[in-house]
C-alpha cells in the first residue's frame, strides 16, 4: 500500500476490510471465523460488534478491542443498552494509539498489523520525550535522549513497511517556546525532535505531523521558528489541537496562519473533544484538565473544511483522564463516567 507524501490522496488506504481483534498490549491480529468457540457470551459480543468505518471518509484504523469497546460490551452484558450505544458513539470512531515506554516495537507491530489486515492506517502518537510534560500530570518520558532514540528505533523497526501516521511529541515543541522546558534541556530537545522526525519519515509509508500547540495558548509568530528547528520542514505536516478543546473553527485559523509561515505545510486537527469549545470557567491554569461540559467533536475523517487540513483527526482518546484533577484517574487512564459525559453532551 503507496502512501504518497503531500497529497490527500496519501490516507486512501487500499484493501479490504478484514476482522482483526486486539490480543494484549502487542496487539496481535487474529483471524475470526464465525460459529468457532462460541461461549455464553458470544451474542453480546456480536451485539457490542466494532466494525471499521468508510474507507473513502476515513481511512484510519478503528481498534475493535478499545477501551470504549470494552466499556460497550461490559454495558451490554449489563443490560445497559442505552449506556451502551452512547458509549458507541466513541468506540466506533478510529482514535490513536499512544505507543507505550516499554514495549514500543511489539506495539508498534501490533497496531499497524492489525490496521494494514483491515485495510486501514493507524494512527499513532510519540509522547515520550525526555522531562516531558514539565512535571505536572502527564510528567515522565525517556531516561535521557540516548533511550529516546533507541524507543524511537523501535517504533520504526515496529512499523516498517505498513501505512501509519505518527502524531509526534505533543507540547515537546509549545514547552520549548513558553519557558517550561529548562534551558539546559532545549537543544538536546531540538535534536531529538530532528532525528525523530527523519527516522519515521524514512520510512515507506509512515506519513509524520509535530505538534505545534493549539489556538489557545499563543500566536504562531511564536512557534514556527521553534518547529523549524525541530524538522517541521521535513515532516508531513504539524498537528494542532492535540488533547485540547478549541473550536475546528478557531483551529483552523490558527493551523492556516502558521502554515503560512512553514511555507504552506498541511496540519491536522483533534477534533476528538471540541464539540462544545473550551472551557472557561474554574482556575484558568487547569481550564484543559477535564473541564465539565465538553462534547465529542467531529467524527474523523480525510474531508475536511480546508484543502490545507489533511484530516480531523481522534488522537486524544475520549474517555481518558488527563490527570488527577476534578475527580479524574491519572492521566490516561479510562474514565467512564468522563465518557460518557463527552457523549451524551454532543446530542
Amino acid at each position: 500500500m503507496d502512501v504518497s507524501r503531500g497529497t490527500r490522496a496519501r490516507f486512501l488506504a487500499a484493501g479490504a476490510r478484514a476482522c482483526a481483534t486486539a490480543l494484549g498490549a502487542a496487539l496481535l491480529a487474529a483471524g475470526c471465523s464465525a460459529g468457532e468457540g462460541r461461549g455464553p457470551d458470544d451474542d453480546t459480543s456480536r451485539a457490542a460488534a466494532i466494525t471499521q468505518q468508510p474507507e473513502g471518509t476515513d481511512p484510519f484504523w478503528v481498534n475493535p478491542d478499545s477501551q470504549a469497546a470494552r466499556q460497550v460490551a461490559a454495558y451490554l452484558k449489563e443490560g445497559r443498552t442505552a449506556d451502551a450505544e452512547q458509549i458507541r458513539k466513541i468506540a466506533e470512531q478510529p482514535t490513536a494509539e499512544w505507543i507505550g515506554p516499554e514495549h514500543p516495537e511489539q506495539e508498534a507491530r501490533g497496531f499497524t498489523e492489525a490496521a494494514d489486515k483491515a485495510g486501514r492506517i493507524a494512527l499513532l502518537v510519540l509522547y515520550n520525550i525526555p522531562h516531558r510534560d514539565c512535571g505536572q500530570y502527564s510528567q515522565g518520558g525517556a531516561s535521557d535522549g540516548d533511550a529516546y532514540r533507541a524507543w524511537v528505533d523501535a517504533v520504526a523497526r515496529g512499523i516498517g513497511d505498513r501505512p501509519a501516521m505518527v502524531i509526534l511529541e505533543p507540547d515537546a515543541v509549545l514547552h520549548l517556546v513558553d519557558g517550561c522546558t529548562p534551558e539546559e534541556f532545549e537543544e538536546e530537545r531540538y535534536d531529538l525532535l530532528r532525528g525523530a522526525v527523519d527516522t519515521l519519515t524514512a520510512l515507506k509509508n509512515t506519513t509524520v505531523y509535530l505538534d505545534a500547540g493549539n489556538a489557545g495558548w499563543g500566536h504562531p509568530d511564536e512557534i514556527y521558528e521553534p518547529l523549524l528547528r525541530a524538522g517541521a520542514d521535513r515532516a508531513d505536516g504539524f498537528a494542532v489541537n492535540v488533547a485540547n478543546f478549541y473550536s475546528t473553527e478557531d483551529s483552523l485559523a490558527y493551523g492556516k496562519q502558521l502554515s503560512e509561515r512553514l511555507g504552506g505545510k498541511h496540519f491536522v486537527i483533534d477534533t476528538s473533544r471540541n464539540g462544545n469549545g473550551p472551557y472557561t470557567g474554574g482556575d484558568p491554569d487547569e481550564r484543559w484538565c477535564n473541564p465539565p461540559g465538553r462534547a465529542l467533536g467531529e467524527a474523523p475523517t480525510t474531508r475536511t473544511a480546508d484543502p490545507l487540513v489533511d484530516a480531523y483527526l481522534w488522537v486524544k482518546r475520549p474517555g481518558e483522564s488527563d490527570g488527577t484533577c476534578k475527580g479524574g484517574p491519572k492521566a490516561g487512564d479510562w474514565w467512564p463516567q468522563y465518557a460518557m459525559e463527552l457523549a451524551r453532551a454532543g446530542e
